[in-house]
């Protein structure tokens, strides 16, 4: 069984909306990860640290179209290159896919998604993808959050949790951390 790990900048409010306000962001305070924070390599060094986990990336279909073209480009996402990529699109077609970014999947559904899950090999991160990840997280297939929590209250956004009425799910912390320029990591496992 492969675990499904979504990492993501989020606000205080919950959301995770545009944090690097690069292309194909659209939120009234795109960037708002590089505004007003004073920027600490140590509150980032979750991003590299996952590097080690992660053997296959997962995206929706916008986050596969905004991150694709940059991050194959990107020196600082070189590691991601020759990695497996999985895009989750009922619309995407074959000849969309980014050439010369490693071998990339389109899976159909979530029900594509759970057999993945099921199969052989390690952990497979989802960068960005909100919309997926609560998909994924009301379906049951999440298995652990990686979250960089920054002191700013955005007021509106793409969530990373849904609203509809589940059962609880209960998380266990992992790893927390606390850094002076306000950022909190906090890993969780979802218990099952």
């Amino acid at each position: 069984m492969r675990d499904l790990v979504y990492t993501a900048f989020m606000s205080l409010d919950g959301v995770v909306d545009s944090p690097g306000g690069g292309p194909g962001e659209e939120h009234r305070s795109g960037g708002w990860v590089f505004k007003d924070i004073e920027m600490l390599p140590e509150a980032f060094a979750l991003k590299g640290e996952e590097l080690a986990d992660t053997t296959a990336l997962m995206f929706g279909r916008r986050s596969y179209q905004a991150f694709a073209p940059t991050w194959r480009e990107s020196e600082d996402h070189a590691a991601y290159k020759e990695l497996p990529k999985y895009v989750v699109s009922s619309t995407l077609a074959e000849d969309a896919l980014v050439d010369g970014w490693g071998p990339t999947t389109i899976l159909r559904s979530t029900d594509d998604v759970a057999a993945l899950r099921k199969g052989e090999g390690g952990a497979i991160f989802i960068h960005g993808s909100a919309e997926l990840a609560r998909r994924l997280s009301d379906a049951g297939l999440i298995d652990r959050y990686h979250l960089l929590v920054f002191p700013v209250l955005l007021g509106a956004g793409k969530s990373l949790f849904s609203d509809a009425d589940r059962e609880k799910q209960v998380l266990r912390l992992r790893e927390s951390a606390a850094y002076p320029n306000g950022i909190v990591k906090m890993i969780y496992d979802v218990v099952r």
